[in-house]
């Protein structure tokens, strides 16, 4: 999983009832953070503004880098994101990152700088002293500084140089090596360490680490934050996908007829009804039809109606579909498996504007927009005879393509939760997420049956699971197997980290059979475990 995937839900654990929470293993509180501007305020009360500001900022160092090592230590490919860190601040509730721009740390550049906004500190700060005339987000510095720190193995220290406690329009910040500070840093040192220097970092970080040994709790549960809807009811985080619904907009102001590609699952008629409901016809009928699903003479019936007598059964008039949507939208599905005969029949439909009934001789005048659906290449078709070349044209004036669901990777994990929670409440509501190895295994399948095979996956899994977060364990079989995924990008990896990552990924398959794991990677047991050792020396969890 990469920081960009992490989410509240697979992090946060708390039982409904209430008690102990847990934040990646550890016991964390909820304070509300008004309460915490009166603490702050009491502080300097009765401290005065040096003594108030050093013990906060200590604090926030010591949590930040109490933060660094449980990342560490629970998930080292996390913690080799630079991304995740700012990512914890937001999903602690502390701050919104913006504009974090990381760079080498040399020379004159910055380490990190970026931008702050909804700071809780400055927030506090404003509603209870007022405004500053120095910047007030000082456990948050802390944080970064702690987080950082532990992060390059290296002293890093950030200064706030631009904060909304002070009147500034958003909180700026820096982050440099301490060496590359120089005498800018000597003022602020004392708010770090204080004159009791590193020692005192050092006992209270000792003090949280060993408060929460005894306090950790394994049993999690996480809480349900609501879909991820990219706005216009579709889950879409991928760049494709945004491309794709900006751009079914843009068509949905127009009157052209739409086919949208795709392979089979993917989601076509959800993109149908966005350019429906994005169009000026949205308060007219959106009529879907499957032209798979109907043998040649019903689907004329039900495309185009008929006349009492028309044929046995037909013992009443009856209006067709295209009639149904007029002044609306028409879906029509798997249009590649329509019959020749139909395919006429909908191109004077197209041409003319108009239906005739079967068994009338009287064409009734029709207001629609075709939107047409396939997972075939309809130019095959073409070229095939299968499919005419003039209904090809007509429909195809613009082509949207959904792509699959490998290639979008950002979607899997939105959806996933989307479709769990809708399962769950099904199920009544006893599922409220993923553990982090079930939403890795999610990321490493290919899904070949796209978001259809996605949805009863998740079905699948909220039905076997026992607990309160689906597992590994309630996938079904092909996911539970499946291998990691590699592929080779803009960055090239050195070999040693594939590999590593790869036998990781087999050890997690065999379920932590390593006999097994050596067997299916067709390598020595001892081999194995030679691996296993040096990445345990490295840090990582084996």
């Amino acid at each position: 999983m990469q920081a960009k995937n992490l989410d509240l839900r697979e992090l946060l654990s708390f039982t409904p009832e209430g008690g102990v929470m847990t934040f990646m293993g550890r016991r964390v509180l909820l304070f509300d953070a008004e309460a915490l501007g009166l603490l702050r305020t009491k502080l300097i009360d009765s401290l005065g503004v040096t003594a108030a500001r050093s013990i906060l900022t200590r604090f926030g160092y010591a949590h930040g880098k109490r933060t660094a090592e449980s990342l560490q230590a629970e998930f080292p490919k996390l913690f080799a994101d630079s991304w995740t860190g700012p990512k914890l601040h937001m999903l602690h509730g502390l701050v919104s990152v913006d504009e974090n721009i990381r760079g080498d740390g040399g020379d004159d550049a910055p380490l990190v700088k970026g931008y702050w906004h909804d700071s809780y500190e400055a927030e506090q700060h404003l509603l209870h002293l007022g405004m500053s005339e120095e910047p007030v987000c000082w456990s948050l510095v802390g944080f970064a500084s702690g987080y950082v720190s532990h992060w390059t193995g290296r002293d890093v220290y950030f200064i706030e140089d631009r904060c909304c406690g002070k009147g500034d329009a958003s909180c700026h910040i820096e982050g440099r090596f301490k060496e590359n500070w120089g005498e800018a840093l000597t003022p602020y040192l004392p708010f770090f360490h204080g004159n009791s220097g590193e020692t005192g970092f050092s006992e209270l970080t000792f003090a949280l680490r060993e408060a929460e040994k005894q306090l950790k709790r394994r049993q999690r549960q996480v809480t349900d934050l609501g879909d991820e809807f990219s706005g216009s009811g579709i889950a879409a985080q991928s760049v494709a996908m945004r491309k794709l619904i900006d751009l079914t907009r843009r068509v949905a102001k127009g009157q052209s007829s739409v086919i949208v590609t795709g392979e089979s699952g993917v989601g076509k008629e959800r993109i149908a009804r966005l350019l429906h409901d994005d169009s000026a016809r949205a308060g007219r009928p959106f009529v879907a039809v499957n032209c798979g699903a109907l043998t040649e003479t019903l689907l004329e019936s039900e495309l185009f109606g008929h006349a009492k007598g028309a044929f046995t059964g037909a013992n009443k008039d009856r209006m067709g579909l295209v009639e149904a949507a007029n002044g609306g939208t028409l879906f029509l599905d798997e249009i590649g498996d329509m019959p020749a005969s139909t395919q006429v029949k909908l191109l004077r439909v197209l041409q003319e504007r108009e239906v005739l009934r079967v068994g009338e001789n009287e064409p009734r005048p029709v207001d629609i927009r075709v939107v047409a659906a396939t997972n075939r290449n309809l130019g095959e078709d073409v070229a095939s005879g299968r499919f005419r070349q003039d209904l090809f044209f007509r429909l195809r004036v613009i082509e949207l393509r959904v792509p699959p669901l490998r290639e979008r990777e950002d979607d899997i994990l939105p959806l996933a939760r989307i479709f769990l929670e809708q399962a769950s409440r099904r199920a009544g509501g006893k599922v409220t997420g993923f553990t982090p190895q079930a939403a890795d295994q999610l990321l490493r399948y290919e899904w070949p049956g796209n978001v259809r095979e996605l949805q009863n996956c998740i079905e699948h899994a909220v039905a076997l699971c026992s607990g309160c977060r689906a597992g590994v364990g309630d996938l079904p079989e092909e996911l539970r197997t499946a291998p990691p995924k590699l592929k080779v990008t803009g960055t090239i990896r050195p070999l040693a980290e594939v590999e590593r990552e790869y036998i990781m990924g087999a050890l997690q398959v065999c379920g932590g059979n390593r006999a097994r794991t050596a067997a299916k990677l067709d390598i020595g047991i001892a081999t194995l475990y030679r691996r296993l050792s040096e990445y345990h020396k490295l840090g990582y969890q084996v």
